[in-house]
């Protein structure tokens, strides 16, 4: 017993250690992320820019109800619900995509142009949705747009399509296609660690047993990249409703914006576009509160089902 204190205080010592290594970030994380939660105080006031929200009417629960008293406010806040679950079921839909762009990129034997790939498919991910929209504007638009010119030239259009005035549920597909160019590389990053841990016994046993590189892939590589998939699926699943705001709000038009404004750029039009404050932090605080029921309810799932649990 003498022998082992020694060893348990190295490690509480250690583990203070990284403790205290932690605290930097601790105190940012809650300065930028539990501190403006103070915020949710303008819900329950009938606040009004330039006042004082303590000088304001308190309304009590009035905003959350708001939308079952009015029909309007019902109704838009349906085809928010609607357009948000919309994308995101796309999203999660084409999440395999990143895990067979690593598997695929794991296989490339030269590794020059391994990294040349790897490189050109991550950097789009810093690209602003701002560029982005500069971009398919210069590609798509009805009149200098480069695939009107190029349509035309060739003859197999008379006058230039409207691509960027797509209405409808087509927005939602046009808008994947900008999320999956711009995200894949830099999601298939965690894959390809995860690739690399894998034990190289287990690919050397494959190979002795006679598996080529495609039954590699399919029984070796596969089934050690699922547990981090099925891990970053629960996360995805418990944020379905929180599909960001930035992509949407540049790509947004009157023309497309029915199908076009998810939940985040509801609440940012609703609260600062309409100056409606107290109704705008109602509705992000129900988002907040749908979208923690469900993480555990996925967490729960994922206990269930896989016998191993995320948070």
């Amino acid at each position: 017993m003498k022998k082992e204190l020694p060893m348990i205080e190295k490690l509480t010592s250690h583990g203070m250690r990284l403790f205290y290594l932690s605290i930097p970030f601790l105190i940012l994380v809650f300065v930028f992320n539990y501190l403006p939660l103070y915020g949710w105080v303008y819900a329950f006031f009938n606040y009004r820019v330039g006042l004082n929200v303590f000088n304001t009417p308190f309304v009590g629960l009035s905003n959350f109800v708001a939308p079952f008293r009015n029909p309007i406010l019902l109704e838009n806040l349906g085809r928010v619900i609607r357009n948000t679950l919309a994308v995101s079921f796309l999203n999660l839909s084409t999440s395999f995509l990143p895990v067979l762009f690593a598997i695929l990129l794991s296989e490339i034997r030269s590794r020059s142009y391994k990294k040349i790939v790897q490189t050109f498919s991550t950097m789009p991910n810093f690209i602003s949705w701002v560029i982005v929209y500069a971009l398919a504007y210069s590609m798509f638009a009805v009149d200098d747009g480069f695939i009107n010119g190029l349509l035309m030239r060739l003859g197999l259009i008379t006058e230039g399509i409207h691509f960027m005035r797509s209405t409808g549920p087509s927005v939602w597909f046009m808008m994947l296609g900008y999320q999956i160019w711009k995200s894949l590389g830099w999601s298939a990053i965690i894959y390809l660690a995860t690739i690399t841990s894998i034990s190289q016994e287990l690919y050397e046993a494959a190979r002795v047993d006679g598996a080529n590189r495609f039954q590699l892939a399919v029984h070796v590589t596969l089934p050690g990249v699922l547990p981090t998939y099925f891990v970053l699926l629960v996360l995805s699943i418990a944020s379905i409703i929180n599909s960001g705001m930035d992509q949407y709000y540049v790509f947004s038009n009157p023309i497309n914006r029915e199908f076009i404004e998810v939940l985040d750029l509801y609440v940012y039009n609703t609260g600062m576009v309409s100056n409606n404050i107290p109704y705008a932090t109602a509705v992000g605080m129900m988002k907040t509160v749908v979208s923690t029921v469900l993480l555990f309810t996925a967490n729960s799932l994922s206990r269930l089902v896989r016998g191993e649990s995320v948070v």
